[in-house]
């Protein structure tokens, strides 16, 4: 195993990780490429026209990759039949094929498209099926990604390291060490997860790994199943801002659980907010910092917003175009090593959502490495009430004040068996005045299960009009019809005594 001490973190300027270069289809990243945006379809992958339609809705809002899912040999014989007709429409949008469960259909997938998307979890590397898939990649100048999820690690990786940042690293070095020998260089890697935390600290293990062992590979960012609306849009920004300001980020996604071309939007405001972070700013305590292991700094047990009383915290504004490195920098360089310090930042947006999206970007990744105590956002344009909101989100996205209930929910893709964006909305309806509470609402069961472990209650699609309930880990109820699964899932909620009296 690595030393954690591997992951080197330029405290002082911001400096963008150097990648090799991967082509993937007409989309080259790594090499200093601009860092590019990306979406998947939530279309039945045998629907070609609305594939299709679905693809050009997304490359013309600014997606220029995307993935479909590919989950049986029918699904991945097909994608010959979309990239065909998204060709013959003029669109060299690069596409991507995501497998799950079935090898053979990455090998099917791998003649037509320009990347295919394997998960570590459900592939197996003892019996060649890796090696081969590799030089059918090479021989038509197909990218291969290595998609590590959390919820999905094989079981001997889990049985050894249970589900945690180590163990997707282990997961995702296994991999790319094959790729190594033999040779081949088009090769991205992610290590997703619902939890930032987890996210963030496997990103940056996984850097500090592979610069151990020469490895360069392009990176892809993103949180899964972050939901929907603002607060989908503030969790993504947490996390992904977290690396972007590592400098750790080829191409992202932004995983919302809405049309797929409303990710675009989001996930280029934070390109744009990464282009430039200038300055330098001293660090003369980096001992203090600990980037791949969570820990906090000062003793301070509930962290605060601006409209509670902030006696006894220092209050810390950024003013410079890098606020994340100099307000770390005045953190780290504090007399008092464990005072408690509120992180302040003017913002002079007139859009809530881009406020959100960048005030979480900047001051999220201070929470999440447990150094600030407490957020401030100073935004004219908006009422107090508004920013109050905001900054709750904030502190729940970087996992250290929860206050509401917080929805795990995926985005949905061709594995989908339901509508998952009005199945979201009257769960919404009906629990969303619940106190810290997590529920997962989840498409099906790939990844669903794992990425919603520390869920307290789980609502997951089982196959067409059916839904699993859980509770934690624990399936309760299989296979319910979908017309009753609401309120089933209420029920369970008010049997375990989470639901609040009258």
């Amino acid at each position: 195993m690595w030393d954690k001490s591997e992951m080197m973190v330029n405290l002082s300027e911001f400096r963008r990780r150097p990648a090799c270069e991967v082509r993937i289809g007409q989309v080259t990243i790594g090499g200093g490429h601009p860092v590019a945006v990306q979406s998947m379809t939530n279309t039945d992958t045998n629907d070609t026209a609305a594939s299709v339609a679905q693809i050009e809705r997304i490359d013309r809002a600014g997606g220029h990759i995307v993935r479909l899912t590919a989950q049986g040999r029918r699904e991945g014989e097909n994608l010959e039949n979309i990239v065909r007709q998204l060709r013959a429409d003029g669109f060299s949008t690069a596409v991507v094929a995501d497998i799950h469960f079935v090898p053979e259909v990455a090998a099917i997938a791998a003649r037509y498209v320009d990347k295919v998307r394997i998960n570590p979890g459900n592939y197996r590397t003892q019996n060649g099926e890796l090696e081969a898939l590799i030089e059918q990649c090479r021989e038509r100048g197909v990218a291969l990604r290595i998609g590590v999820n959390h919820g999905s690690l094989a079981k001997r990786v889990f049985d050894e390291w249970g589900d945690t940042p180590q163990g997707m690293v282990v997961s995702a070095m296994e991999f790319l060490r094959v790729c190594r020998e033999r040779d081949f260089g088009q090769v991205v890697v992610s290590m997703k997860s619902s939890n930032t935390r987890v996210m963030v600290a496997a990103y940056r293990l996984l850097v500090g790994a592979m610069d151990a062992e020469g490895m360069h590979y392009p990176i892809h960012l993103g949180v899964t199943e972050a939901g929907n609306g603002i607060e989908g849009r503030v969790k993504s920004a947490v996390g992904i801002g977290a690396l972007l300001a590592d400098g750790i980020g080829d191409t992202i996604r932004v995983s919302l659980t809405e049309a797929p071309e409303n990710e675009i939007p989001v996930a280029q405001l934070l390109v744009e907010h990464f282009a430039d972070r200038p300055g330098t700013f001293e660090v003369r305590h980096p001992e203090r910092y600990s980037p791949t292991e969570y820990r906090r700094r000062s003793r301070v047990t509930v962290p605060v917003v601006h409209t509670e009383p902030l006696d006894g915290f220092r209050v810390i504004e950024a003013v410079s175009g890098n606020p994340t490195a100099e307000l770390r920098a005045a953190i780290l360089n504090l007399d008092v090593p464990d005072e408690p310090v509120v992180v302040r930042r003017r913002y002079e947006e007139s859009s809530l959502e881009t406020l959100a999206v960048k005030a979480a970007a900047d001051l999220g990744p201070l929470l999440l490495d447990g150094l600030a105590d407490g957020i401030w956002i100073d935004a004219p344009g908006f009422s107090e009430d508004a920013v109050r909101e905001v900054e709750l989100m904030i502190l729940q996205a970087a996992r250290v004040r929860f206050s509401h209930t917080e929805y795990i929910a995926c985005p949905s893709c061709g594995r989908t068996l339901y509508d998952i964006e009005k199945t979201l909305a009257d769960i919404k309806a009906r629990t969303s005045h619940l106190k810290n509470l997590r529920i997962g609402v989840m498409g099906c069961i790939v990844n669903g299960p794992g990425e919603m472990a520390d869920a307290d209650y789980g609502y997951v699609g089982a196959g067409p009009g059916r839904i699993t309930l859980y509770k934690g880990r624990e399936v309760v109820e299989r296979n319910i019809l979908q017309e009753e699964a609401l309120d089933r899932l209420v029920e369970l909620i008010k049997s375990n005594g989470d639901w609040p009296p009258a």
